[in-house]
C-alpha cells in the first residue's frame, strides 16, 4: 500500500489549492487508479512563524512535531502550492522550514522522500513559477521529486464550483493521470527501498 500525505499551501477556507487536494483525495479513494494507494490530507494551519529564538527556548512546537510524524510515516508527499507574487507562498515555505528543524533531522523527514507538486490559480499560467521555485528547496532537503508529469490548473475559478468541487472533466482526467503516475513512482521507490 502506498501512503501519500497531501498538504495545501493555503489557509484560506475557499482555497482552490485545498479544493484540488480534496479532489485528489477523492480520486485516490474512488479506486479509479487502483486500490494500492491512500491519500491523507494534512494541514499547515496553526504552525507559527519560524523563529530560531522560539526554537532554542521552547523546542519544536507540538503542531510541527505532529505534522513531522505524518510526513515521516508517508511514502510520498503531494505539495499543492498556490502562487503568490510569482513565487512560493510564505505560509507554505514557513511550514516546510519548521519541518526541517532541527537540521539534523532533515534526512529522516525529507531525505529521498518522493514528492510531487501541483497547484491551482485563477490566473492563466497555473502555478508554474511557484512550482519551479520549490525545486531548489526540495533539492536542498534531499527529496526525490517526481517529474513524470505536470499539473498546473489555470483559471481555477472555472474548474471548481462555488463549493470547491472540481467540475472540469478535463482537469479531473489530468488529475487522475497525474496521480496514477505519482503512485507508480512511489510504489517503484518503495520496492527499491526494500530490495
Amino acid at each position: 500500500m502506498v501512503r501519500i500525505l497531501g498538504l495545501s499551501g493555503s489557509l484560506r477556507s475557499g482555497s482552490y489549492n485545498s479544493a484540488l487536494l480534496r479532489a485528489a483525495a477523492d480520486v485516490i479513494a474512488s479506486g479509479v487508479i487502483g486500490s494500492e494507494a491512500t491519500l491523507e490530507i494534512g494541514s499547515i494551519r496553526g504552525i507559527p512563524l519560524y523563529d530560531g529564538d522560539v526554537e532554542a527556548a521552547d523546542g519544536i512546537p507540538a503542531v510541527v512535531q505532529a505534522l513531522k510524524a505524518r510526513v515521516q510515516a508517508c511514502d510520498g508527499l503531494l505539495l499543492v502550492t498556490p502562487e503568490y507574487n510569482n513565487g512560493i507562498p510564505g505560509v507554505f515555505k514557513n511550514a516546510i522550514d519548521w519541518l526541517s528543524r532541527p537540521a539534523a533531522e532533515i534526512p529522516q523527514v525529507f531525505g529521498d522522500r518522493a514528492v510531487a507538486l501541483v497547484g491551482a490559480s485563477p490566473g492563466g499560467f497555473g502555478t508554474i513559477l511557484s512550482q519551479n521555485a520549490w525545486l531548489p528547496v526540495l533539492r536542498t532537503l534531499g527529496t526525490r521529486p517526481w517529474f513524470g508529469a505536470k499539473l498546473m490548473v489555470s483559471r481555477a475559478n472555472k474548474a471548481f464550483d462555488a463549493d470547491g468541487v472540481l467540475v472540469d472533466d478535463a482537469v479531473r482526467t489530468q488529475l487522475r493521470d497525474y496521480l496514477a503516475g505519482f503512485v507508480r513512482f512511489v510504489a517503484a521507490s518503495k520496492r527499491t527501498d526494500t530490495a
